[in-house]
């Protein structure tokens, strides 16, 4: 699932900095728009692999996601996906922003957030019915921003989108996901969660 359209824009050439933080992007809204299918599932444990290690909290997060990978699987994911996301009613883990920024979905953080699209040139791309606030459609924008504005207009708008929609709750939602317990894979993209967007705050207080 991709909820944004993206402009049609020449790639600039990207510092290897910025192409780790966009392939981060790219996988955090893969693991989230849906449940993982097996080729997915593949790729994943090949990047735990490739980015784990005992250095630093990203290191060892990416080592549990790995581990994650490797026993479980697409149908047992999939049951997951749906007990946890997807139930009737509340679902035991919200995606949305708005929830843990307003505490109801499609509330004001929505508006202030399709109006910064419009203003970046993004929208929901047709046929699409989940919300532009879900955590995977956020990642997408973050991930368009950073291959399409290396340079300091461009930081400066991924700062902004990144203060205002995605800093407010994804610790909450990494809490949320952690003492979840209807999971045994997602509660381990916690700390990934966590360790990241650290990284990305501090990234984002230096400029």
């Amino acid at each position: 699932m991709s909820v944004i359209q993206e402009r049609i824009t020449p790639t600039p050439e990207l510092a290897s900095e910025d192409r780790a933080r966009a392939e981060h992007y790219a996988v955090l809204s893969r693991l989230f728009a849906s449940a993982p299918d097996a080729d997915f599932l593949q790729n994943l444990t090949a990047i735990a692999a490739s980015l784990g290690n005992a250095e630093s909290p990203l290191g060892i997060a990416w080592q549990g996601i790995g581990e994650a990978a490797l026993t479980t699987s697409v149908d047992t994911l999939d049951e997951e996906y749906t007990r946890t996301f997807l139930t009737i009613g509340r679902p035991e883990v919200m995606l949305f922003g708005s929830f843990y920024i307003a505490g109801f979905m499609m509330e004001e953080p929505v508006v202030q957030l399709r109006d910064d699209l419009a203003e970046l040139g993004l929208g929901r791309r047709f046929g699409i019915t989940e919300s532009e606030d879900h955590f995977a459609a956020l990642c997408d924008v973050m991930r368009h921003l950073i291959v399409t504005g290396p340079d300091a207009p461009g930081l400066a708008r991924q700062q902004l989108f990144f203060a205002r929609h995605l800093a407010p709750w994804v610790d909450t939602f990494a809490d949320a996901l952690e003492k979840s317990q209807s999971t045994t894979f997602y509660s381990r993209t916690a700390p990934l969660l966590r360790a990241f967007f650290d990284v990305e705050r501090l990234a984002f207080d230096m400029l």
